[in-house]
This record gives C-alpha cells, structure tokens and sequence, in this order.
C-alpha cells in the first residue's frame, strides 16, 4: 500500500467518524431537546463540529507536507557548509519516500562528480600521473618533511625529437607513446626506491614532453646523476607503436637542494636551465646545474628586458662591411650588420643578442627597425652618388608576417630607393623550410631588382632540390667551411666540392670571415667570386664606411656595384 493511498483510507475513517458523531448528536438533540433556540443552538454546534473535524482532515496531510518540505530546504541549505554526505531527512522519507530517494540519489552523483573532478585536476588523464598542480603540492610536503642536513633532488626530463612523432603519426599515437615513457619512468623510479613513503620519489608529467622527478632525499650528487643516465638510457631504447620503431631521446636537467634552491619552485627552475643546456648540447645527456649556468640565465633575463627598450631607446646602429670581387679588385658591395651600442655593456656583437631576440620573437621589432634604417641610409647616400648594393639579414620570424614584404617594398619605396640597391640574407636553413608562397613572394621581389642570398651556408640541412629551383643570386660560405682550407687538404676538398656545387645553380660565391691573404689566393683559385672579411677590410660604422670607399675610389677601384 503507497503512502497516498495510506493517506486517503485515513481521512476517509475521520470523516465517517465525524459523520457518525454528528449524526448521534444531532439525534440527540431531537430526542431530548424541545424548545427551539436550544435545537439552534444545538445545529450551529453540530456544523462547527463537521466543520471542524474536516478541516483537520484536510489539513492533515498539508502540515505532514509542509514539515517535511521545511526539513528539506534545512538539508539543501547545509550543502553551503559542505555537507553533501547527510541523507534525506526523516521526514521527507515519510511523507514523500520518492523524492527523499532522488535526493539522495542526486546528492550520491554530486559527490562522484566532485571526486572525479578532482582527479582529473590533479592528475594527468594522458599517463595518469600527477600533474602540476598536484606534483606542487606533494613536492613541497616532502620538502618540508627532508631533514635539515640532507639533500634533494629535481630531475627536469624532456623528450628530444618528440614532435616528429607528433607530426608524422599523430597526437594519438604521441599520446600513446607519452603513456610507454611513463611506464619507463616508473620503472626506474621504483628499482630507485629502497626507503619509506617520506623519501619515495615524486613522478610527475608536467605538460607535453615534459615530466618531473623529485628525490627528497639523495645520498649523493653522483647517486642522483647516475639515475639520470639510466633514464637516459631507458629513453633511447627504441618504443614499438602500431608497427612503427620509434627512436626519441631525453635530455634532463639537474637540481639539488639546498645547492641550487631550497624551494620547489627555485629546484624547478634551475633544473628547467640545466634541461635546456642539456638540450642545446645535443640531446640525449643530463646537465648538472651550476653558478656558470645561473649567471647565464641571468644574463639572458637582463638581455631579454633590455631589448624590449632598445629600439624605442634607439641604441642599435649598423655597421658596414666591404665585400671584394677576386676578380676584379673592386667593391662588390657591403653587408650592413648589427650593433647594440648598450648602455651599461657598450657595443655589443649579434652574437649576444639575436638568439635571445629570435627565440622572444623580438627579433621581428629589430629586424623592422634596420629594414627602416637600411632604406633612410641608402637614400641618404643615393643622393650623393652612391649606387652600391647593400645586403643585410632576414630572420625566419620576419617573413611568418603576412605583412613582411609589403612593408618592405613600402620602406624603400619611401626612401626613394630602388629595390636593386640592397640584397636580402636568409639562412640557410629558413631558405629550405619556407613555404611555397613565400619563395613567389622573394622570387617578385628579385624581379624587381632585389638580390637574393643564402647566408651560412654549409651549416645546416640543404635541399638540392630547393636550391635549384629557389630565386637565387649568391650563396655565402660559412666561416667554419673556410677557416681550415690553408692547413687541411679535406677542407679545400670540401670548399672545391661545394663551390662547384654553387656553380652548378648559377650563383655567385662569396666567403665571409677570409682573415689572410693566403685564404684569399686558395679562394680565388677554386673559382671563388667575392671575399669579405678582415683581410680586405673590418667592419666600419656609416662615416667611416664612405671615407674608406671614397678612399678605394681614389686608388682607380671601380665602382661599385
């Protein structure tokens, strides 16, 4: 029997026990009472009797509702303390067991859904390890739990060529792959653990390729460094995915409290710089972070916010390098390069900067600003007679702009300058990797006079295929091609090979760095056209640039071109 029903049989008894009551009182009173205004008297109690037991009988279940209805909102209204364990008042369940089981039921899914929740915040749904919000957490309770006088570790591990597989199989098979290298961590890790839960290593993927291992406590640097090797080399085992022998690496970067930081956030960070050494170097390796390190990044930091100034502060200047045809003995044009005139450091060299600049993106602001400055100092020389060609270099983040060459030609158009007076360098390596659209975009360019060079040649992956059908003019031998050819038959060898190389795209050759006369003679022999470096003539700021080709001038060199 439902509780509805249970409801209805009850009123249906009080109401015919009213009825009875009211009819035995009403036969009463006819019975026994005989003047009229006591019969009245007598109705009027009757009717408030009926009336009032069927109020009751209405009312009844209404008040039951109405408790139970209050013991609910009192239960929801304790979810703001955070209870969601207390069941379904008493109440609810007896006047309305239903709704009392949904609300458990609800109350049942909420906690689940919190619960998974939370892993999914702490953990990482990939490898199912924690993740950096909880790898944080747990790392610091250790940290705060390690002896005095004893020693951690942080272990920052990154996969080298990680992306190939992610661009040639997938982000699944990527992801399926991250899943192997965790399992091979785990493994290292617990043949590592022989101690208690306080000094069990915490492993950790933080995001992409990167995972984290905190020791809490280490015997020693040489202990720890030699974990690392065995990742290392369970990392370069080759992985079996779908079919597919994947050969990866991984480079990791070392910290040790209280040596290198007495925080997690500090253990963190300097083995994050000793990964990205690790890295630079090759690959493959741990590095151990030290004070040559710290002072490096320190430096880069100091570098990186100064260069965000240096434009708008107007402390780059060019400097101008002569090239020389072998042939002929005439200017064959110059190179404009770059100096940073610091205000503390004083002028400083490319070298010290630009790769700080290419990898924030800075490099694009810088590379504008001496597009602008070559076109002003063209003009300006332009109108004194000059008409020499100048060269200077294109970063590969310069032309991912959708704008690059339409400002380029926009600078120089103001300038009044044509486009036949300058030479645009890439490198080696971004001549190879540009897209399809971008080499039209250079090969309009050279049509309209512009002349078209590959910069350090020799030094990275060369395309035959996109050398030959790439708009070209001149190709620039790297220093390291050339710096052996006086003593080293294989580097003339290799000079000799790649100089026919060039010849065979119809290009010109020129060799930057050429230090003596007898580098120059070997050149000129092997069919080389153009030199440029100390032995001819070292790099000369704007004024003295034009005293020093007034001066070739004079000497009956030709003019330049």
């Amino acid at each position: 029997m439902t509780a509805g029903t249970a409801q209805k049989i009850s009123n249906a008894i009080l109401s015919c026990a009213a009825g009875v009551a009211s009819f035995l009182f009403s036969l009463t009173a006819l019975l026994y009472l005989t003047e009229l205004d006591q019969k009245v008297v007598a109705a009027l109690v009757a009717g408030v009797f009926c009336l009032l037991v069927s109020y009751v009988s209405a009312e009844r279940p209404n008040s039951e509702s109405a408790r139970a209805l209050s013991a609910l909102s009192e239960r929801l209204l304790a979810v703001e303390d955070g209870d969601l364990i207390s069941p379904a008042p008493n109440a609810v369940k007896r006047t309305m067991p239903k709704l009392a089981s949904a609300v458990d039921s609800l109350f049942a899914e909420v906690r689940a859904s919190i619960e998974n929740a939370h892993a999914l915040g702490m953990y990482d749904p990939v490898t199912s390890l924690p993740n950096r919000l909880h790898f944080r957490s747990e790392a610091d309770k250790l940290m705060g739990e390690v002896l005095e006088d004893a020693s951690s570790a942080m272990l920052f591990v990154d996969l080298d060529r990680f992306k190939m597989v992610n661009d040639s199989l997938g982000h699944a098979r990527g992801d399926q792959l991250l899943i192997m290298v965790a399992n091979r961590l785990r493994v290292v890790v617990n043949a590592e653990h022989n101690g208690g839960a306080r000094t069990r290593p915490l492993l950790a993927r933080l995001a992409g390729d990167e995972f984290t291992i905190f020791f809490p406590e280490i015997e020693s640097v040489a202990e720890i460094e030699r974990v690392s090797r065995r990742i290392v080399l369970a990392i370069s085992e080759p992985f079996e995915l779908c079919s597919h022998s994947v050969d990866i690496g991984a480079s990791i970067g070392i910290a040790i409290s209280p040596d290198h930081g007495t925080s997690i956030e500090a253990l963190m960070r300097a083995a994050d710089i000793a990964m990205y050494r690790a890295k630079a170097c090759g690959g493959g390796q741990h590095c151990l972070f030290d004070a040559d390190l710290a002072a490096e990044h320190q430096q880069k930091i100091e570098t990186e916010k100064s260069l965000t100034e240096a434009v708008q502060r107007n402390e780059f200047v060019l400097a101008f390098q002569p090239q020389m045809n072998l042939f002929t003995g005439e200017v064959a044009g110059a190179e404009a390069l770059l100096r940073w005139n610091h205000p503390r450091d004083g002028l400083r060299m490319p070298g010290t900067f630009i790769p700080v600049a290419e990898r924030t993106g800075l490099i694009t602001e810088i590379g504008e600003w001496v597009t602008a400055e070559v076109a002003t100092t063209l003009a300006n020389w332009h109108r004194t007679g000059f008409d020499g060609r100048v060269a200077f270099n294109i970063s590969p983040r310069q032309v991912e702009r959708p704008d690059f060459f339409v400002k380029l030609r926009q600078y120089f158009t103001d300038a009044g300058v044509p486009l036949s007076m300058i030479e645009l360098e890439f490198t080696e390596s971004a001549a190879m990797e540009v897209s399809a659209s971008v080499l039209e975009e250079i090969g309009d360019l050279r049509a309209e006079g512009a002349r078209i060079a590959i910069d350090d040649f020799g030094t990275g992956y060369s395309n035959l295929a996109r050398l030959r059908s790439m708009p070209l003019d001149r190709v620039k031998l790297d220093p390291s091609l050339i710096a052996d050819i006086e003593e080293s038959e294989k580097a003339r060898v290799i000079v000799q090979a790649v100089i026919h190389l060039i010849k065979g795209v119809e290009c010109e050759i020129v060799a930057e760095a050429v230090e003596t006369v007898a580098q120059a003679d070997i050149l000129r022999a092997m069919g080389c056209d153009i030199v440029q470096g100390f032995v001819f003539a070292e790099p000369m700021f704007e004024e003295e640039f034009l005293a020093w080709t007034g001066s070739a001038r004079g000497r009956d060199a030709k003019s330049v071109a």
